[in-house]
């Protein structure tokens, strides 16, 4: 009898195994149908019914979960922060053209280029959105990260698995083993609308364009509220791929579309200039009825081969242009221009408008960049202008319509003293901006001082998320870095998700970070152009804060890769009293670190290094810190200036470039011997 129970058990739980599978199966499909053939099978009734018994069969059976069931895109707990993700192959950006003309200019280059007139290209809409880059390992979806500054992006894997027409395992067959997908995530034009609705439904603040609302939704901690948002993935390129593709852009696209990817049906091969310009007439006349907000068109040469013909200039392809439309324009008034301090310091005059439509944004400010604009477009208060919305997005103050200027009018100028907290206001030689220099003082530059003070490169001091420096700054109970050792049990503790022992964690990191390195405290006081790199090398030379801080121009420009740009950076910082003010309380408050004996450079100096894969023994950012030690620099990619790649398990494609450029290649142990530490 006992038998026989289990037997009927273990046949239940077979069918419940097998449902879970034709569920899987099922979902998948709709989702295909639904994105990729624009020809629904399932109600969205159907869809969340089907999809919430998949849920609850999941929930019972824990061991059958698989990382590519429909149900992973729900979302999971909130995080703390995004991780950084690095990327072998950089997202570039690409160079923009707002004409004919320039237009025409970029293909003759192409032609030039390639020595002939006739050249295929293959052309798409620009979407307004949010660029990421998604990694496939063995077909699953392994990681994703927007695009950040093209080398490092964040990490927001989980929210990008939450969008219903990316494919968490690939379709079809003959995908490489590892394949980066790089494309735009955006949301539709109706479903903004119904999401501003609900918004404004709830009192909360709508989103100013779909744009805003797609990366708004991409970039939340919490990716449930990803899920929730209708967002979609349209791909327009790639990044890594363990072996090459197909020969033409317009082949890999059929590819990605046979992988499981929605590709854009706008996408289309043309050749000559006439067969461009009907394409964008084209596209411009379709572009208020497209489901998906566009601000342009991208042309790329069509053949790969020809790409690398091509190449690169120092910020973008050659053989790629995006050819933006015309921005929406209206007349309305400066009613005010008032200078706006931000985070960073840089103060940039905004223009108070009039309220008019743009678009069918309502716009009120538009930034007016810096003081130079101001003079060279003639801006003052009064004007009657021509608005646009740049990129369909951005507010713009395209030109005064002199004709209708009102009698006395003055030109506007930069103040001297931050309208802040009154530090001096400077503008320095290579820079348009004009800067507050109080930066650990100024109250507008609290959150970005306090943030870049505890981060993980400066202070590390873990716990010190935005959430509780934005606490503390608006009750005023932090207003400059030094206050931060202040804190005690008691305030902490009435901070709201800030328990005893949360606190008491916090307070421990703060207790340890009063004993650090000079180099650290240089790059956590946030001096304008001293990154990690130069602080170290300001720490090695003078050894100590105070002949730091009483150093002249040509005493700072006596170290290596400091010239007059950061020495005046450096000069200026210390020279403002409120600064000098939050160091000594730093002082005061037990911050302290070991003298070193100034050295001006060592042995590897000027010696270029590139990291790829992992050591044995070292984590990369200690490998770095001897090398830059050593006095050498440690770069992202290889080039031919690279001096020695050093490479560990896993390293990427960084060893064909480097093996066709020549460059001498170091396992851990040749690196350590180089800096003599064997």
């Amino acid at each position: 009898m006992g038998n026989l129970k289990e037997f009927t058990v273990a046949s239940a739980h077979e069918k419940d195994r097998e449902r879970m599978m034709h569920l899987r199966a099922q979902l998948t499909d709709a989702n295909a149908a639904y994105y990729q053939k624009d020809a629904p099978t399932l109600s969205d009734a159907e869809y969340d019914s089907l999809l919430r018994e998949l849920q609850q069969l999941e929930a019972q059976y824990p061991q059958w979960q698989s990382p590519d069931s429909p149900t992973q895109r729900v979302g999971a707990a909130p995080l703390s922060q995004f991780a950084e993700i690095h990327y072998q192959v950089p997202m570039t950006s690409l160079d923009n053209v707002f004409d004919a003309a320039g237009f025409t200019d970029w293909l003759a280059r192409v032609h030039k280029g390639l020595g002939r007139e006739q050249v295929s290209l293959s052309a798409e809409p620009k979407f307004d959105g949010l660029s990421v880059n998604i990694r496939y390992e063995h077909g699953q979806l392994l990681q994703a990260g927007t695009r950040g500054d093209g080398q490092t992006g964040e990490e927001v894997t989980a929210n990008v698995r939450s969008i219903r027409n990316v494919p968490l395992q690939l379709q079809g067959n003959n995908w490489p083993d590892i394949l980066e997908v790089r494309g735009e995530v955006v949301i539709p034009v109706a479903a903004f609308a119904r999401l501003n609705t609900e918004r404004l439904r709830q009192n909360e603040n709508p989103f100013a364009n779909p744009r805003n609302a797609a990366a708004g939704s991409l970039r939340q901690l919490d990716s449930r509220i990803s899920a929730q948002r209708p967002l979609a993935f349209f791909p327009w390129g790639w990044g890594e791929v363990q072996a090459p593709l197909a020969p033409t852009h317009l082949e890999v696209m059929s590819k990605l579309s046979e992988w499981g990817f929605e590709v854009t049906p706008y996408l289309k091969n043309v050749g000559d200039l006439s067969e461009c310009d009907e394409y964008y007439q084209e596209m411009q006349n379709q572009r208020e009825q497209m489901p998906f907000e566009i601000d342009g068109l991208v042309f790329k040469v069509n053949a790969l081969e020809e790409r690398e013909q091509l190449g690169f200039t120092a910020r973008a392809p050659r053989w790629a242009i995006a050819y933006k439309f015309p921005a929406h324009e209206e007349k309305t008034v400066v009613e005010d221009i008032l200078a706006s301090v931000g985070r960073t310091g840089v103060i940039t005059p905004v223009a108070q408008l009039r309220p008019v439509q743009v678009g069918g944004v309502m716009v009120s400010r538009a930034s007016l960049h810096n003081q130079d604009e101001v003079e060279r477009k003639d801006i003052r208060v009064g004007d009657t202008v021509l608005v646009r919305r740049a990129g369909d997005v951005i507010p713009e103050v395209v030109m005064v319509i002199l004709d209708a200027r009102p009698e006395h009018t003055q030109p506007w100028q930069m103040p001297a003293r931050c309208p802040v907290c009154g530090s001096e206001v400077l503008r320095l030689s290579h820079e348009a901006a004009h800067r507050c220099m109080g930066g650990i003082y100024c109250p507008a530059q609290q959150m970005g001082a306090i943030s870049h003070f505890a981060s993980r490169k400066a202070m590390d001091i873990r716990g010190l998320g935005e959430k509780l420096i934005s606490q503390l700054v608006e009750r005023e109970i932090v207003k400059t870095v030094a206050d931060i050792y202040r804190l005690d049990e008691p305030v902490l503790c009435d901070l709201e998700r800030m328990a005893q022992k949360s606190a008491q964690n916090l307070l421990a990191e703060i207790a340890t970070s009063r004993d650090t390195q000079l180099w650290r405290f240089l790059y956590a006081l946030g001096i304008r152009q001293v990154g990690e790199t130069t602080a170290k090398a300001l720490a090695t030379h003078f050894g100590d804060l105070d002949p730091l801080m009483a150093a002249d121009m040509e005493q700072l420009q006596h170290i290596p890769d400091v010239g007059p740009i950061v020495a005046e950076a450096v000069l200026h910082f210390f020279a403002q009293p409120h600064n000098q003010e939050v160091i000594a309380a730093l002082r005061a408050a037990g911050l302290h670190w070991e003298k070193v004996t100034p050295k001006s450079a060592g042995h590897l100096l000027g010696r270029i290094f590139v990291l790829s894969g992992t050591l044995p023994h070292l984590t990369r950012e200690e490998a770095k810190s001897r090398i830059e030690t050593a006095g050498g620099k440690v770069s992202s990619s290889v080039s031919a200036k690279t001096d020695y790649l050093v490479l560990g398990a896993e390293a990427g494609s960084k060893a064909e470039k480097a093996a066709k450029l020549g460059i001498k290649t170091l396992d851990e142990e040749q690196l350590l011997e180089l800096l003599g530490m064997e």
